[in-house]
């Protein structure tokens, strides 16, 4: 029998943290978490989902802020583990515009603290996760991981960007094995309250208008949370290795300097908004009430990944069809909130 393996999730009690943290306790891994259980949207969600991770005896929890300076050193002193996966930020495109500080100590900060602790003690592989924001103001779709990247529309956008260049340093001049993961519009059960998903269904279910931007010409390349995870928990055991030669396969975003790679993870599926919207209408079986208004600063009109390099690397494609996504996620919400 192997020995068990040791990861440390940041941002353990966020949307996305939880369900990675549940699918590697559920595989038997020992999982240290850290989250601050900040503000920006409803904490008591949180600490909802923090409890259902306590109950598992592989799972600890660190309630603090990864930019608290020694915080991570001594985390990773204290438990040496084996791969981390860093999802602790900042998020939200228009609150970057309203507090871009916390941006910058979240994001900027608290990076820098987990590649100097990572630095001091290395694991056998890094995943921190970037955004599909990065793509910024590209037209060429879909998103591939090897286009440049250089024109972000938000300040978001503009410290994830930041993160994959931090990271991509550290592992050219001290060999730590880096993926940067670009998420493309994560949506399912437990999610983020300020998210479109969670605000269509929360205003839909108590009959009151829904602020529809762009007049609706949007495209978003939808991924069902489950998804992400799985592809997350394979990436895992796709270690980057730095090229020996410097020469790096069509196709492939590793670094020739670095053991340092960008992979995407999206359905590769843009699907128009007024889509979205009909199928939380058809699941919740209410008809919305469409607030139509322009583009909000920062956004951009459409995302589209191209998956190809994951499906490469892991032989896994995401699947969950957006219909089949929003039941789920109107479900869960039905039962959380006793709608």
């Amino acid at each position: 029998m192997s020995a068990q393996r040791t990861a440390l999730v940041t941002g353990a009690s966020g949307f996305i943290g939880y369900h990675l943290c549940q699918k590697l306790l559920d595989e038997g891994w020992r999982v240290i978490g850290i989250d601050n259980l900040s503000d920006y949207y409803d904490v008591k969600l949180k600490e909802r989902r923090q409890a259902m991770l306590c109950q598992n005896p592989g799972f600890a929890i660190v309630n603090d802020s990864i930019q608290t300076p020694g915080v991570m050193m001594g985390l990773f002193e204290d438990h040496r583990p084996d791969v981390v996966i860093h999802l602790a930020a900042q998020a939200g495109v228009r609150y970057s515009i309203e507090n871009p500080r916390s941006y910058l100590e979240s994001n900027i900060t608290g990076t820098f603290e987990i590649l100097e602790a990572a630095r001091a003690f290395p694991p056998a592989h890094m995943l921190l996760a970037s955004t599909s924001s990065a793509y910024g103001a590209n037209t060429v779709m879909p998103y591939a991981e090897v286009a440049k990247a250089d024109h972000q529309m938000s300040f978001y956008a503009a410290t994830k960007k930041a993160t994959e260049s931090m990271a991509h340093s550290y592992a050219h001049l001290f060999g730590l094995p880096v993926t940067m993961f670009r998420f493309f519009t994560v949506y399912g059960p437990w999610g983020r309250p300020d998210m479109a998903l969670f605000k269509f269904t929360k205003a839909i279910l108590a009959g009151e208008p829904i602020d529809v931007y762009n007049h609706g010409d949007m495209k978003r390349d939808f991924t069902y949370v489950t998804d992400l995870v799985a592809a997350i928990r394979l990436l895992i055991d796709a270690v980057p290795v730095r090229s020996a030669d410097g020469v790096v396969e069509e196709g492939d975003s590793l670094s020739p300097v670095a053991p340092f790679r960008v992979v995407n993870i999206g359905n590769s599926e843009p699907v128009q908004l007024t889509d979205f919207i009909a199928a939380i209408e058809e699941a919740t079986g209410q008809v919305a009430t469409r607030n139509l208004m322009d583009m909000q600063p920062g956004d951009v009109p459409a995302t589209w990944a191209d998956a190809e390099l994951l499906q490469r690397l892991t032989g896994y494609a995401p699947q969950t069809r957006v219909p089949e996504g929003v039941k789920a996620f109107v479900e869960w919400y039905r039962g959380y909130y006793a709608v």
